[in-house]
């Protein structure tokens, strides 16, 4: 059974005397009596697809001329991994055809339909599909990451990906699980850190991921999509498709998620799943496959966003909004690819690409609040503060009398009561209802903090330890808060 990004089989039919004008014409006729449908014909080949329905797994016939003979290829059109089989069994179907029709028809017949099929072959100053570099026969990994004509843009930012995550592996993040921390410092998207100063986080978190298996998953995805849509696009077309897909896609990230890393490529990969889908809505794309393409893809469209609804770690705002950005900018190509002579709608496509994500990020800025960003700042002063008011801990056991008097009135009670200050006030800002329910932690902290910095000081001036009990009970009472306070944020990947 074969297997790989695109399951195919392949093999000769040799011409045994058989000349290539006369071979075409049995050819073409082997492939009626199969039942299947011929959707493209030159004087180098043919190709075709089975067309067995929307559900069923069709498949692409291609008959090239080669030295001495012909390469017949059956290659799966939709997602699959594994076709169990279904190549070989089609090519060994059509051999067969082939052979039962061989010696059917004399060579002035062949001749008159020859003259017939030659009206469908591609005139003299169109290039034959048949003769381009092919890109579906991924042989090796390394093939995968090997720009070449018709897939030149997906493997190199399939190679950015990788390279990236290497240098970040390299850097110390986890193989597996890298921290929030660690992704904050490579770029990820995060509201309070993008909306205060830092937006280039919108481009930077979609090259970024949550370890290995989040990489490989959407690179599987990037690269099945890349040999689908990039020949089809251009190498402008797509690069501009795919970096436009994924800004949007951060901007929605941004403005539906509150406080939560976000990182990964599939915004964009999503959204290069619809540009594809724009484009099958049109004629562009053959008839037969048509459907299976557009089953294949819908489905894997569907399940992810179904997943992502039933996995709090994955951010469906990303992939929704680079979906439907990757359906617009498809629309927006498709009269430039109508016409691919063009430059003014080529160009002029991508432009109105251009102005709807400078659009979408003015207006994701400017509707959406950057209240989490003056929460942080609150936070980090509070920590600051936090600081100093803990100082009088580190003063000498035999350090004088008055001093630790002053830092515990003049310096601990003062910063503990700015901070409780501080936490009401940062609790007055529209935030997600887990950080009001953290901020009321803070604020116990911040009051079993002053009632123990009083009896300490009361304790010290009175020269008593009828303190002792309530001191020790309020320390219980503050180190089970802080385990409480320190409970890890949440993250999210694409």
């Amino acid at each position: 059974m074969a297997a790989g990004f695109t399951p195919k089989f392949t093999d000769t039919i040799t011409l045994n005397n058989i000349s290539k004008h006369h071979f075409l014409v049995i050819a073409v006729n082997a492939v009626k009596t199969t039942g299947w449908d011929v959707t493209y014909i030159s004087q180098n080949g043919l190709i075709a697809y089975t067309n067995k329905g929307m559900f069923a797994t069709n498949a692409q016939i291609e008959i090239v001329f080669k030295e001495n003979g012909a390469a017949i290829t059956s290659a799966s059109t939709g997602n699959e991994m594994i076709d169990f089989g279904r190549n070989k069994k089609n090519v060994a179907k059509y051999i067969a055809a082939f052979n039962s029709l061989k010696n059917t028809k004399s060579t002035e017949e062949l001749d008159v339909e020859f003259e017939e099929l030659s009206k469908y072959f591609p005139s003299a100053d169109t290039e034959d599909i048949l003769l381009a570099e092919p890109i579906s026969g991924l042989k090796s990994v390394l093939n995968i990451f090997t720009p070449v004509k018709g897939y030149y843009i997906t493997p190199i930012l399939v190679l950015l990906n990788v390279v990236i995550f290497i240098i970040m592996l390299a850097s110390g993040i986890n193989f597996m699980d890298p921290s929030p921390e660690s992704m904050l410092q490579w770029g990820a998207n995060f509201k309070p850190s993008t909306l205060n100063g830092e937006g280039y986080r919108l481009f930077t978190n979609f090259f970024l991921h949550f370890g290995i298996m989040h990489l490989l998953l959407n690179m599987y995805a990037l690269v099945y999509i890349g040999m689908l849509l990039e020949p089809r696009l251009g190498r402008l077309r797509f690069l501009s498709a795919y970096l436009l897909a994924g800004l949007i896609s951060s901007v929605a990230s941004l403005w539906w998620n509150d406080y939560v890393v976000s990182a990964g490529a599939s915004g964009a990969i999503f959204g290069m799943y619809g540009v594809f889908l724009a484009l099958l809505t049109t004629n562009m794309i053959e008839p037969s496959v048509r459907k299976a393409l557009f089953a294949s893809i819908g489905v894997f469209v569907v399940i992810n966003l179904f997943s992502g609804m039933a996995h709090s770690g994955i951010d469906n705002a990303a992939h929704i909004g680079g979906l439907v950005s990757g359906l617009i900018i498809g629309f927006l190509f498709i009269p430039g690819l109508k016409k691919p002579a063009s430059a003014q709608l080529k160009f002029g496509g991508i432009a109105l690409g251009c102005l709807i994500t400078l659009i979408a990020l003015f207006v994701g800025y400017s509707n959406t609040s950057n209240d989490l960003g003056k929460y942080d700042a609150k936070i980090k002063l509070f920590g600051e503060n936090e600081t100093k008011a803990l100082a009088v801990y580190q003063l000498h056991e035999n350090a004088p009398k008055d001093l630790i008097l002053t830092n515990i009135k003049d310096i601990g009670i003062v910063y503990w009561k700015e901070n409780l200050k501080l936490i009401k006030d940062a609790d007055k800002l529209d935030l997600p209802e887990s950080l009001h329910k953290q901020n009321a932690k803070l604020e116990k902290y911040c009051t079993l903090r002053l009632e123990s910095y009083n009896l300490l000081y009361k304790s010290i001036t009175e020269d008593t330890r009828a303190y002792d009990y309530r001191l020790n009970e309020l320390n219980k009472d503050i180190e089970a808060i802080i385990k409480e306070i320190t409970a890890t944020a949440g993250t999210q990947n694409k």
